[in-house]
């Protein structure tokens, strides 16, 4: 389903994940599709893609969340180059309802919603996403209710592949606020260290990121071109994480916006949502920013 707001569009699948496939700005796409939608059918993540229950991957495939032991042996999950579990259960997955699609305004809005009560993740709630275009920006909102009678860990983040028109990603600039660099082991999982580094807006060049962050006040990042074309994200406080991937050779920079550390699950980092109340965390795609 489209969304369209004077220069701005976006396509969302409620059959494939209600992942984000297209983010187009004067012309201009946003949004890299590695794989296309086939990618997405097996799990894969392209375009713009919920990771949850969990974001990035987990260290084991055992945990305790909420006072219960989850053992993930079994289960048919996608996992890394090391085995481990990675990107959570819904990546492409289908059983999104849309609840709302309207346009007041300047403005769309697609609300959808999906129930995650499986025994991988045995904390029954709802998921609720609500995506609003507007002529300068996409906002998404991402809420979970629980709706049995255990709290719920918190874990999800997003992934989106953005990309900009115009030059080739050597020539992109990388900015960068104020943040700490966790410290990853070997397998990417972070240590409990980390290093302070200061704000940042250098060309990404030769240089590659898989870099978890933990972020300050600033939690903007972007990508920019000379051309004029530019992508920025902006997290809002319940988002003190981001994952920035910038892979060899590919077309594409990651910047992740994610509720929890990787393997928060695991290490016990994990906040929890209890009966009766409820979770937001809203971030926000802003493409060729002028002021």
């Amino acid at each position: 389903m489209e969304l369209t707001a004077g220069p701005l569009s976006c396509v969302f699948t409620p059959g494939l994940g209600m992942t984000g496939v297209s983010l187009r700005h004067r012309g201009g796409e946003h949004l890299a599709l590695p794989g296309g939608l086939a990618a997405l059918r097996a799990g894969h993540t392209t375009g713009l893609p919920l990771l949850a229950p969990w974001a990035n991957r987990l260290s084991q495939l055992t945990y305790r969340a909420a006072g219960v032991s989850v053992d993930l042996s079994g289960f048919p999950l996608r996992v890394d180059d090391h085995g481990l579990p990675i990107h959570g259960l819904l990546v492409g997955r289908p059983g999104w309802s849309v609840e709302q699609l309207s346009t007041r305004g300047e403005t769309a809005r697609v609300r959808a919603s999906t129930v995650v009560d499986v025994p991988a993740f045995p904390f029954p709630h709802r998921i609720e996403v609500t995506a609003v275009a507007s002529e300068t920006h996409l906002s998404i909102d991402t809420t979970i209710v629980p709706t049995g009678r255990r709290a719920v860990p918190i874990a999800f983040g997003w992934h989106p592949y953005l990309r900009l028109p115009g030059a080739p990603r050597n020539r992109w600039r990388l900015r960068l606020p104020t943040r700490r660099h966790l410290t990853l082991d070997q397998f990417g999982i972070p240590t409990g260290g980390s290093t302070p580094e200061p704000a940042e807006a250098e060309l990404i060049g030769r240089r590659t990121f898989d870099n978890g962050y933990g972020l300050g006040r600033n939690r903007r990042l972007a990508i920019e071109n000379d051309e004029g074309r530019s992508m920025e994200l902006a997290c809002g406080p319940s988002y003190p994480c981001v994952q920035v991937w910038v892979p060899p050779g590919k077309s594409f920079a990651a910047l992740e916006p994610m509720v929890a550390p990787t393997n928060a699950l695991v290490d016990g980092t994990a906040a929890v949502v209890g009966r009766g109340d409820a979770f937001t965390a809203t971030f926000t795609l802003t493409p060729d920013r002028t002021d």
